[in-house]
């Protein structure tokens, strides 16, 4: 049993961080479930109740510092683990050209499993440097590579969904695959997770986006998420000359969701990233197969895709979560999504009246970066917030972090919603001094 005592914040809705100041929370350092929070105050305090109901002593409780507090771990729903070779830079071309330049040279080098090996650790430890503690990788078409990188996120724990992407059509020559190869691979790769038996990881069918993929070849991957129960990602409505082409590539199809539908692609396990550009019957057919959208402004921003109507969705009761989008986009960091999709949510508001229109605030940011991508990855029965029988996956924040100088500067008298509110602006990995997987410590930056 592992104890901590100190303010805890989470989300249970959109609309509202929760902040319990004087918390208890305990879980089971074997399993990773919590088994236990309990608010204290008002004269109550009930740690001698829990130490004699779960037979725990004194030194398992872990008191936290005022100027610290407990979160739900961060949860990146799209990340490109080959592109973070390249990260930071190629910003100077949009999707198509960008993919063709930058994209699809780079990841044709992950043939090679020691390119494989030389980049994955450097992205599952930067990211759980950063807090992510569950992440959605695409890889790459390689199975070797890709089996790599299952390797060293079990090697490091992180939680994450992993995904050998699939290409058989309208790809370079030196990066593509046969039908067959592509269905063989995919096959031989849930295998081989299977076979891991590491709960924290899954197999996620992973067709990069509709033009790359032949319709046979998509038909025997939705065939193989419904046999397998098996989540399914990839990419709709990123850009207006995406859109265009990827119609040219099915001119009998008048809508992008009718592509990947008409091949059973779309349940509510599967959820696609951007999805900016939706027209009414697009939305229509995603709402419908409860299809989960993976929102990453920063890559939005930075390959000029335009902005995500973030109000629309969320009032349409689509489920929404947070991708870095890496390498598209530049920061490996869900916190720096989080900040840019308040920035998206303002921009998309410049001249609408104010009665119409509503920004996200940091309290929804909060949540989409938590919750919200739980739900999008059909993990909210196990992370997302801190419930008793769900997982352990969380982050010990420093708002006095570093010691010898601060990220940023609090003042007397400021509310706790003020203090985080300007950790969520202005903090950074610096403030992240411990960050747990399943109950495990995975990150621990210093002592407290």
């Amino acid at each position: 049993m592992k104890v901590f005592r100190g303010t805890l914040v989470h989300s249970k809705t959109p609309e509202c961080i929760e902040i319990i100041r004087d918390a208890i929370i305990g879980f089971e350092e074997n399993t990773g479930k919590i088994v236990f929070i309990e608010e204290c105050g008002d004269g109550v305090d009930p740690l001698a109740r829990m130490k004699d109901t779960y037979d725990f002593d004194d030194w398992r409780v872990e008191t936290l510092l005022p100027s610290q507090f407990l979160m739900p771990g961060m949860i990146d729903t799209h990340i490109h683990a080959p592109q973070y070779r390249f990260t930071g830079t190629g910003y100077d071309k949009q999707l198509l050209d960008w993919l063709d330049t930058y994209t699809f040279p780079t990841e044709s080098k992950f043939a090679d499993v020691a390119v494989a090996h030389e980049v994955y650790p450097r992205v599952v430890k930067r990211t759980l440097c950063h807090g992510t503690t569950t992440a959605s990788y695409f890889a790459t078409i390689h199975l070797e590579s890709t089996k790599e990188l299952c390797r060293t996120i079990a090697a490091q724990g992180q939680r994450a969904l992993v995904g050998k992407v699939n290409m058989d059509v309208r790809s370079p020559d030196y990066y593509i695959e046969t039908t067959e190869d592509s269905i063989k691979d995919t096959l031989s790769f849930i295998e081989y997770v299977d076979q891991m038996k590491n709960p924290l990881i899954q197999p996620v069918i992973t067709p990069r986006f509709s033009p790359t993929c032949s319709e046979p070849l998509m038909k025997k991957l939705a065939e193989i998420a419904a046999q397998k129960n098996l989540c399914i990602q990839s990419h709709m409505c990123e850009q207006l000359s995406e859109i265009k082409y990827t119609l040219q590539c099915f001119p009998e199809m008048k809508h992008s969701a009718e592509i990947f539908d008409k091949q059973g692609l779309l349940t509510e396990k599967s959820y696609l990233a951007h999805c900016i550009h939706l027209d009414e019957d697009d939305l229509s057919v995603l709402k419908d197969r409860k299809v989960g959208i993976a929102h990453c402004p920063n890559s939005n921003f930075s390959l000029r895709s335009g902005i995500f109507d973030m109000h629309k969705m969320l009032t349409a009761g689509m489920k929404v979560g947070l991708g870095t989008d890496v390498s598209g986009g530049y920061h490996p960091s869900v916190f720096d999504a989080l900040r840019v999709a308040i920035h998206a949510s303002k921009a998309l508001g410049f001249g609408k009246e104010t009665s119409s229109y509503k920004a996200i605030s940091h309290h929804e940011g909060f949540y989409l970066a938590t919750l919200g991508g739980a739900q999008v990855l059909n993990l909210e029965d196990k992370v997302g917030n801190f419930e008793v029988g769900k997982q352990f996956d969380a982050l010990v924040i420093d708002t006095a972090a570093p010691s010898h100088y601060p990220v940023f500067d609090t003042f007397t008298g400021e509310s706790f919603d003020d203090i985080l509110s300007k950790f969520l602006y202005l903090g950074d990995d610096r403030n992240i001094i411990g960050v747990f997987v399943n109950g495990q410590e995975v990150i621990c930056k210093q002592f407290w």
